[in-house]
């Protein structure tokens, strides 16, 4: 009876080895010291961010011009604000749909004003 267990344990020991080797010569990398296969755990691939706008670059904006205490800032249609580098350019559309074009501060949400246009409805 205990042959009987010592074969089967070295049946299946020798084929854990032996799938460990395989793994290790498809791969290709195994130990120079052993010859004996490297097990390399998959590797998990990093994170995709969505790469940050480019400030340097004018961009359009569409919303609405709102009065926030003393500033004049542009909502979007998502409800999203923006304050404006110089607010006082945009009083006269105070209520009104524009388009905006300029440079976006994304830490601090602000627009840098090229532009200020009504949009027509």
């Amino acid at each position: 009876m205990k042959s009987t267990k010592l074969n089967i344990l070295l049946g299946v020991s020798t084929c854990v080895l032996l799938l460990a080797g395989a793994q290790g010569w498809a791969s290709g990398t195994t130990n120079a010291a052993t010859r004996m296969p490297v097990i390399q755990e998959p590797q998990t691939p990093p994170a995709l961010a969505a790469p940050a706008p480019d400030s340097s670059k004018s961009t359009t904006f569409t919303g609405t011009i709102v009065k926030d205490g003393e500033q004049y800032v542009l909502r979007d249609s998502s409800g999203s604000v923006y304050k404006l580098d110089d607010s006082s350019r945009a009083q006269n559309f105070e209520g009104k749909s524009v388009k905006v074009t300029g440079r976006l501060d994304v830490d601090s949400k602000l627009i840098h004003v090229d532009t200020i246009e009504a949009l027509v409805s």
